[in-house]
């Protein structure tokens, strides 16, 4: 299982891309996650790019930006493609966006339809620059539980089309994530990880909430220390090659909850890799 942080992370903070890639890279980071946001704003500077990261043994595993679903189809189209030129620039195989602004509850079939034929069309236009399309599993979207989620994957039916399972969002939408995490396997292509300290305390993560430099960050915890079981989760995931993950942090103190984090998915890895060996003892 690779890792990566994400630079959302630090979207308050003054620090430079080259310094993330000298912590990361210390910190037995494979990845740095690049918020749409802030590989537009590196485009004015061509030579920070997917080769200048990998030499520091690192890649961006995901573009993550919010790619409209409604609106002139000219401008989706010409955001659409903005990004997969980014995209390929930071030589990384995934674009992150969201199934529409409203839950699927609040979502009319019509206004639903129009969606899945939106996601459907940025599916084949990332397909064409070799790029996969993820959704995120996100409340106030059409991906805010399981069951809505799974008739999300059967209308968008194009094989570009995958998941950001965020684990934290999937608890909240209601579902178990692990038993979730089991149905959706074959279609997930990422992995977000964070935790709360309870339910009561959700809206912490309201992008109104989180985007705000004065926001209230009470709440936010690290992974191991909230009401999400991130050890059973991660226990199939751990000893695979092809999964990739990034630890969203949200909250105060960046470089030592993601260090600390970092840690305990490393020491997770070496008990499980330990455990067949201590059971045949046994």
């Amino acid at each position: 299982m690779k890792i990566a942080l994400c630079t959302i992370s630090f979207r308050h903070q003054l620090i430079s891309l080259a310094e993330l890639a000298i912590w990361a890279q210390a910190n037995q980071f494979q990845g740095i996650e690049l918020w749409g946001a802030h590989a537009r704003n590196l485009a004015g500077q061509p030579h920070y790019d997917g080769d200048w990261l990998a030499g520091f043994g690192l890649e961006v595993p995901m573009l993550s930006d919010y790619l409209p679903t409604e609106g002139p189809r000219t401008d989706i189209r010409q955001q659409t493609l903005a990004l997969c030129a980014l995209a390929r620039h930071w030589r990384t195989s995934r674009i992150r966006t969201f199934a529409g602004r409203r839950g699927s509850r609040d979502t009319a079939s019509g206004e639903r339809a129009a969606i899945v034929a939106c996601l459907r069309e940025q599916s084949i236009m990332a397909a064409e620059h070799g790029l996969e399309l993820l959704v995120e599993t996100h409340p106030g979207t059409l991906a805010d539980c399981g069951a809505s989620t799974l008739r999300l994957l059967e209308e968008v039916d194009h094989p570009a089309f995958r998941l950001n399972f965020d684990t934290l969002h999937v608890w909240e939408g209601g579902d178990e994530p692990l038993t979730l995490l089991r149905q959706l396997r074959p279609h997930i292509g990422y992995f977000h990880l964070k935790n709360v300290r309870s339910r009561d305390e959700l809206a912490v993560f309201n992008p109104a909430n989180v985007y705000a430099a004065a926001g209230d960050r009470r709440g936010m915890v690290p992974l191991f220390d909230g009401c999400v079981d991130y050890r059973d989760l991660l226990a199939p995931l751990l000893e695979d090659p092809d999964v990739s993950a990034s630890l969203e942090w949200f909250g105060n103190d960046c470089f030592e909850v993601l260090r600390r984090d970092r840690r305990a998915i490393a020491e997770l890895a070496r008990d499980a890799a330990r455990a067949p060996s201590l059971l045949a003892v046994g």
